[in-house]
């Protein structure tokens, strides 16, 4: 069983030290829709303000937001990658992040060489790192590739062997930045039915995407943040209908 809790997550960084009357203050107070703080001439922006939410097995979850509001953050965080400064993330299940491909591949060694480094980053144990050393080459067609440096592939031969390794394992909870493609168009159907399988057996997927549609069919419940605050979460319509029409009242008031 699947289960992803989030308890008042709030997250923070650091942009320089400066008085706080600064120019830079201002000016990123007007980016970031008056987030930064200052205490003591230390500046930071406050990324996620109290995020709260729970979800299991089954849910499909969208972050939907404007650029900036705190998404890419909070998959961060989901992931691992961080921790939250206040509040608790509790994940019962392993989690498999997609925010990029490509982690602890290096180019001089051959792909075959460069499966296991990446698996074990993501908790791989030896039995599912010694089926990817056989899947993987079969999937990404490289041939005789597989035993030539990284170096030496082209870029659509990359994505093949970066998208192979990131879908190869199992996810109980799956964190994912954008749906993935995967460089050559003849590999594209092939990728595209590989993912869609990993989300299908996935417990909970947490996903954003500049495509609203593509979150209305993939989802089933959504988070809306603006400036690192929880807007609105709940089934995925109202959550998107409600962010759509916040959208356009707010480009027709900046006209």
């Amino acid at each position: 069983m699947a289960s992803l809790i989030l308890d008042n997550v709030h997250f923070s960084y650091p942009i320089f030290e400066v008085g706080a009357r600064s120019l830079k203050v201002s000016l990123f107070n007007q980016v970031t829709g008056g987030r930064v703080a200052s205490n003591a001439g230390h500046v930071r922006v406050d990324a996620l303000q109290g995020i709260t939410a729970r979800f299991g097995d089954g849910d499909r979850v969208a972050l939907v937001g404007r650029n900036g509001s705190g998404k890419t953050t909070l998959l961060r965080l989901l992931a691992g990658l961080a921790s939250p400064q206040k509040g608790s993330i509790a994940a019962t299940g392993r989690v498999v992040p997609l925010i990029t491909t490509g982690l602890g591949i290096n180019p001089e060694l051959s792909g075959e060489a460069n499966i296991e480094l990446p698996l074990r980053l993501l908790g791989a144990n030896n039995a599912e790192v010694r089926h990817a050393m056989t899947e993987i080459p079969e999937f990404t067609g490289l041939g005789k590739f597989i035993k030539m440096p990284v170096r030496t592939y082209s870029e659509g031969m990359k994505a093949r062997l970066n998208f192979a390794i990131a879908t190869s394992l199992h996810a109980d909870i799956l964190i994912l930045d954008e749906w993935l493609g995967a460089g050559d168009a003849d590999f594209q159907d092939k990728a595209q039915k590989r993912l869609k399988e990993m989300v299908d057996r996935a417990g909970v997927l947490v996903i954003t995407s500049h495509s609203m549609q593509l979150l209305r069919d993939v989802c089933n419940k959504a988070i809306w943040i603006d400036r690192g605050i929880q807007v609105m979460t709940g089934e995925i319509n109202p959550v998107i209908d409600s962010y759509l029409a916040s959208s356009t009242l707010t480009s027709f008031a900046a006209e």
